[in-house]
């Protein structure tokens, strides 16, 4: 079974190696201050052997940039940072750009987001200014299923293919963070037809439990889950920093390693990181099922 590799978590590493303290524009702020530090990470995780570079568009939302008044520089940081992605593409000879649609209103709140037919509008915007770039669209972090309505009836309207990633609530790995079923993204599937089905941004251990629920509905399935302890409640509000979350130590390169190798023997055929693994992590996935 061909396993496709993604690269691992953009924001949090760009965080770790910056110098100065986050701000609730999270990884947009690196872009911003020292975009080598972007280059750096895509570079490392093509080093490390993923084949796949997310762009650092995840947190490019008007409705991030406009209380620092920066709305203006929108369609400009998601050129600059598709534009950084495949600079490190070409220098390493190969793979893909997927571009990152990061979840409007703010993570793990789909009770900010607006309604699908809105939240459609957001994301047809970006996948315009993407669409030169890219290779894909990767739906990122959908918490309820009229948020990945909303980001796959925009992203689809760029003409390339669409990946659609859910996250799970930290306490039953069987629900989405709107506290719907899991099986509830399958209808929706079927209607718009996506490239893949993933689940990201949630516990290693929840991913377990929904990997089964989705394999085998005729859509290539994966997982890149994150690093954190969990989501925490002072995380809930949009002018929060990542300082309000805590990374486990218990999630080494071989830990979470072997999580992939769970989730690859239910089915899973894309896989990667999310926030807190790194490119060390995405070297053992590569050196395991890409050697």
């Amino acid at each position: 079974m061909a396993i496709t590799l993604l690269d691992g978590g953009m924001g949090q590493e760009l965080v770790a190696r910056a110098s100065t303290p986050p701000t609730s524009l999270w990884a947009t702020q690196i872009l911003l201050d020292d975009p080598s530090i972007v280059r750096a990470v895509h570079d490392d995780y093509f080093a490390a052997g993923a084949e796949i570079a997310t762009t650092n568009t995840y947190a490019i939302h008007r409705d991030r940039l406009r209380p620092h008044g920066m709305e203006s520089k929108f369609a400009e940081l998601h050129k600059a940072a598709c534009e950084i992605a495949i600079g490190s593409r070409d220098a390493h000879g190969s793979g893909q750009i997927a571009g990152a649609l990061g979840p409007t209103g703010w993570s793990y709140r789909p009770d900010l987001a607006p309604p699908a037919e809105e939240a459609a509008e957001v994301y047809a915007e970006i996948a315009k200014i993407q669409a030169p770039y890219v290779d894909l669209f990767i739906c990122e972090t959908m918490s309820s299923i009229d948020q990945a309505r909303g980001a796959m009836m925009g992203a689809q309207t760029a003409g390339k293919p669409v990946w659609v990633a859910i996250s799970l609530s930290d306490d039953d790995g069987t629900k989405l963070r709107s506290g719907e079923a899991v099986t509830d993204i399958l209808p929706l599937v079927k209607e718009f037809e996506p490239a893949a089905l993933l689940i990201n941004c949630s516990l290693p251990e929840c991913m377990d439990q929904a990997m089964p629920l989705l394999v085998g509905n005729g859509v290539p399935v994966g997982g890149y889950a994150n690093g954190f302890t969990k989501i925490k409640t002072e995380f809930a509000d949009p002018t929060a920093t990542v300082d309000a979350l805590e990374s486990r130590d218990d999630l080494d390169a071989n830990t979470y390693a072997d999580f992939v190798d769970g989730w690859i023997s239910l089915g899973a055929t894309i896989v990667g990181g999310c926030c807190e693994v790194g490119p060390a992590h995405i070297r053992e996935i590569a050196r395991r099922h890409k050697g």
